[in-house]
């Protein structure tokens, strides 16, 4: 039983893993969402200067998952990562309004290029475990997520501290992926 669906996986996707970037300004919670997908555990984490590359296990499939940093002089490096890119998932400090206006910037510029026209957007509006956190539909409004056309994506409410939000943003993106083979 096991051999058939281990067939059946190999059919739908192959052996190629998933590529799926994790972008965001710095401090959104990116490092902790990637180790704690890779592990199931908040470990302690840096600023990321640069990149963090891990294979990430989720539902018998295989994601290789750039953590991309997030500081204004790294920000426009993203682009050399977003070929051949399945799903972004792009993290937002939902208790930082004073930065909303830069992470809606940065969302807009990167959905406009070409090479991420296909790719599945997530958005996790993190940090919902902060008292001043905006909801999920502020921070899908503020770039103006809900006019968007002819891109699949969707929004969650994630802590990645506490670990709220992660398991049902990767069912959506698991499933949305399959769908699109």
């Amino acid at each position: 039983m096991g051999g058939f669906f281990s067939s059946l996986f190999s059919g739908l996707f192959g052996t190629r893993e998933m590529r799926i970037l994790i972008l965001g300004l710095d401090g959104a919670g990116k490092t902790t969402i990637l180790y704690r997908l890779q592990v199931g555990e908040v470990v302690t984490t840096i600023p990321t200067i640069g990149f963090n590359v891990e294979t990430v296990t989720y539902k018998n499939l295989k994601f290789q998952v750039w953590d991309l940093g997030g500081q204004t002089s790294i920000r426009p490096y993203w682009r050399c990562y977003y070929s051949n890119t399945d799903a972004v998932i792009y993290v937002v400090d939902s208790s930082d309004s004073d930065r909303m206006g830069i992470s809606k910037s940065e969302l807009v510029a990167m959905l406009e290029e070409e090479e991420l026209k296909k790719a599945i957007l997530v958005v996790f509006a993190n940090k919902q475990d902060m008292e001043q956190a905006m909801t999920p539909t502020e921070v899908a409004n503020s770039p103006g997520l809900p006019a968007l056309k002819d891109r699949k994506w969707q929004i969650f409410k994630t802590s990645a501290t506490k670990g709220t939000g992660l398991d049902e943003a990767m069912e959506w993106l698991v499933e949305s992926l399959k769908s699109g083979q």
